[in-house]
Order: structure tokens, then C-alpha cells, then sequence
């Protein structure tokens, strides 16, 4: 889709999830799978935070259209007896930070005014 702004025509991107990669996939190949449809505006390859091992998925960003090709002709494409998911990237959900699941709690009645195990219940100094 074109878009007019003070005179000069902007093309909207679109970005596209690419999932059930091989493990060894590399940013080239993905390159190569994808340019056949289109400019390749980015190649995200997700790499696991602690160990730098790519996770086997990433995100290509390409003007709308040549998108819209690009899912269309990839999903489902066996690559290295792999089968693609190739469709729209949906937007990251909101998530708490620092993987905190709540839990523990207070052992005394859950107010934090009774608790003396720390010594600010109470005068004993």
C-alpha cells in the first residue's frame, strides 16, 4: 500500500513471522528464501539469551505486498525437512518483567504491621 506524504509516495512494511527453521539456518539463507518476493527491508534472527544459539525463528520485514507473496508461497514449504510457518508477525503481548510469578508470601497473617521477624514490629531495641 502507497502513501503520499509532502509529495513523495511511502510504502507501508509488513512483518513476518518465520517459524520451524532448522536450528543451523543462517541470516543468508533466509535472505535467499525471501528476495524472490521482494526488498528485504530486515532479517531478525532470535538467538537465545543465554546460550547465543539461534532459537530456529525470525522476522523479515518487506513492503506489504511483497509480504503478502512471500506467506502465501512459504507456508508450509518443507526446508531442510523442516515445514515452514510463515504468516503476519502479531504484535509482542505486554509481559511482567523479570519472570516473577508471585508466590512465597508471609508466613505470620500476611500483615506486614504484625511481622516481628525483622524487628520493625516491635520496641525490643
Amino acid at each position: 500500500m502507497d502513501f503520499s506524504f509532502f509529495g513523495e509516495s511511502v510504502q507501508l512494511s509488513k512483518k513476518v513471522y518465520v517459524g520451524n527453521l532448522s536450528f543451523n539456518a543462517t541470516e543468508e539463507q533466509v535472505h535467499d528464501l525471501f528476495s524472490e518476493y521482494g526488498t528485504i527491508e530486515s532479517i531478525a534472527m532470535i538467538n537465545d539469551r543465554d546460550s547465543g544459539r539461534f532459537r530456529g525463528f525470525c522476522f523479515v520485514e518487506m513492503e506489504d505486498a511483497s509480504a503478502a507473496k512471500a506467506i502465501a508461497a512459504l507456508n508450509g514449504k518443507t526446508v531442510d525437512d523442516r515445514e515452514l510457518r510463515v504468516n503476519e508477525a502479531k504484535p509482542r503481548e505486554e509481559r511482567s518483567g523479570g519472570g516473577y510469578r508471585g508466590g512465597g508470601g508471609n508466613r505470620n497473617s500476611g500483615n506486614r504491621n504484625n511481622r516481628n521477624d525483622y524487628g520493625g514490629g516491635s520496641s525490643r531495641w
